[in-house]
């Protein structure tokens, strides 16, 4: 696949299939993300890479919990009022149950930490795409990147103090009729292009 054909074709995943994702392929991914450029060649985002059914439940339990403690206010409603409408419903899987979880972490106080992990993430998703797996963009733990047990919790799978998430990302075989992301090119319409010739 081409890269423009990539671009114009990689969709978000929200259902996966349980199929775990093959080492080889996974590692691709990953790779993928850990070529992006970053801000003066630091290269210091973290990737932890989450496959483990029973630290993905944990992290389902822990992510519900959090977000059931909440309220949405005017504030937080066009950000994350709906991960609390649907924590506190309960049954809350915020990564749709994708068999991998990919969670970019960088240092809380480095200016181009987003635009790094960004970069990364892109790339990853790309990646993603050109090998058939499906992906999704996660912003719950990024939400939550201040609350205690959370921390505590990315702390313990390999976070650093000094690092707060950024993203993360599902990934996994999409479960669609024949297997493969949805791919259909869509029009864009917004994001203006100005030109000053």
């Amino acid at each position: 696949m081409d890269v423009f054909s990539c671009i114009a074709t990689r969709h978000s995943t929200r259902k996966f299939k349980e199929e775990p994702v093959p080492q080889e392929v996974l590692d691709k991914v990953i790779e993928a993300g850990r070529q992006a450029p970053s801000g003066k060649h630091k290269n210091q985002s973290r990737f932890i890479v989450i496959r483990k059914k029973e630290v993905l439940q944990e992290l389902i339990a822990l992510v519900q919990q959090e977000f059931a403690k909440m309220e949405v206010t005017p504030e937080n409603d066009d950000n994350f009022g709906g991960a609390i409408r649907a924590a506190k419903k309960g049954g809350y899987v915020f990564m749709y149950n994708a068999p991998v979880l990919i969670v970019v972490a960088n240092k809380r106080d480095y200016g181009n930490k987003y635009a790094d992990v960004s970069c990364a993430m892109q790339n990853m998703m790309l990646a993603a795409n050109a090998l058939d797996l499906g992906s999704c963009w996660i912003n719950q733990l990024r939400w939550l990147q201040d609350n205690p047990v959370l921390r505590a919790y990315l702390q313990k799978l390999g976070m650093a103090e000094d690092e707060e998430v950024c993203a993360s990302l599902s990934i996994g075989y999409p479960d669609t009729p024949d297997g493969l992301p949805g791919r259909r090119v869509m029009p864009v319409t917004g994001n203006p292009v100005v030109y000053i010739n």
